[in-house]
């Protein structure tokens, strides 16, 4: 039996999409393909609101990620750090071989302009990374904000991961001044896991060409000289480079507004529900994300029990994250997910914990 997710990704797939990854294969090296990768960059770069390289890369995110630390980290880099995946971005860095600070904030806190400004202020660092949208707590950083702070620091390498947040909202990528702007496919964009895509600016460019130990997989000046061919330094995942074209499709169909505003409504109806029910949100409001609502189990539900119940039944659910599991429950309300969907989740679990109907 297929469980319908509502896990903070992968997300379900529409049939449309699941479609368009049945085309007929083709030759990456034939025209056939740089025609479809020209044809999605181009989308992607008005979706991130930018004029500049997009790339396309077959691995999850982190694997930009880790490219993206081996490309652009040469003194020193400062990983703000407040949640799981934050944590796990500082290690990858060390690993790496890079010198690497991280500054850390409590599970449920933003990462804040106050801190950014302060670790740069020290001048250490030719490097930054964050995550915009922190999966593991349902946090969301003020990134516009922060991007006010980095233009007083046109040294260091702007590093963002947007992984479950981009196409959800407005992240216009040149305005805000990101050199490598990261995410992956399985989250806002609503495609199956597999594809990453990541920008580098002119700037990043410059650092990588002087950069040793950048590896080959990742290696942005490969990306960058497979850029002007439309095309990738290795064989991409064309059956998810066709699921994204389609999506696009999709995507500026319904218009960028539009989707924007259903991911702003969905995310307002579920943190309704959450607190109707004497749910406390687990981040301070404000810096509730758009696209999943961590809360805390406030009411101690069994949420192991809820969890395996709802598999019977035909959904999954999240009981929370690393050090929260138990503690949080996770729901998500991203990519392709409308009320009608959320209403067969919450009517499920309040069949199965009725004190919550």
């Amino acid at each position: 039996m297929h469980k319908k997710l509502f896990i903070p990704g992968p997300v379900e797939i529409h049939p449309d999409i699941l479609a368009a990854m049945a085309t007929p294969m083709i030759g990456h090296r034939m025209k056939e393909y740089a025609e479809l990768h020209g044809r999605v960059t181009s989308g992607l770069k008005k979706v991130l609101f930018t004029e500049g390289r997009v790339f396309l890369a077959t691995s999850s995110a982190f694997g930009v990620m880790e490219g993206a630390v081996r490309n652009l980290v040469g003194k020193r880099c400062v990983n703000f750090c407040n949640g799981a995946f934050s944590d796990k971005w500082h290690d990858v860095t060390l690993r790496c071989g890079k010198q690497a600070d991280a500054v850390r904030f409590d599970w449920g806190r933003p990462v804040t302009p106050e801190a950014v400004e302060q670790a740069l202020a020290t001048g250490k660092y030719d490097s930054m990374t964050m995550i915009h949208n922190e999966t593991s707590t349902g946090v969301m950083s003020p990134l516009a904000e922060i991007a006010q702070v980095m233009k007083k620091f046109p040294e260091v390498m702007f590093i963002v991961d947007t992984v479950s947040s981009m196409s959800a909202l407005k992240v216009p990528v040149d305005e805000l001044g990101i050199d490598s702007c990261i995410f992956g496919v399985q989250k806002a964009f609503a495609l199956p896991p597999g594809l990453a895509v990541f920008t580098a600016s002119e700037k990043a460019l410059q650092r990588a060409a002087g950069m040793e130990g950048r590896g080959y997989y990742f290696d942005f000046m490969e990306f960058a000289t497979n850029d002007t061919k439309n095309n990738t330094p290795s064989t991409p995942c064309i059956s998810l480079v066709y699921a994204m074209d389609r999506q696009l499709e999709r995507i500026f169909a319904e218009g960028l507004e539009a989707r924007w505003a259903r991911h702003a409504d969905l995310a307002d109806y579920i943190r309704g529900w959450v607190t109707s029910r004497g749910f406390e949100l687990f981040p301070e409001p404000e810096y509730c994300s758009q696209t999943l609502t961590c809360s805390r189990n406030s009411r101690n539900i069994d949420l192991a029990s809820l969890k395996k119940k709802l598999a019977e039944a035909g959904f999954a659910f999240d009981d929370g994250y690393g050090k929260i599991k138990g503690q949080t429950f996770r729901i998500a309300h991203m990519g392709d997910m409308t009320r009608a969907d959320l209403d067969e989740l919450l009517n499920a679990i309040t069949t199965i914990v009725p004190e919550l109907a």
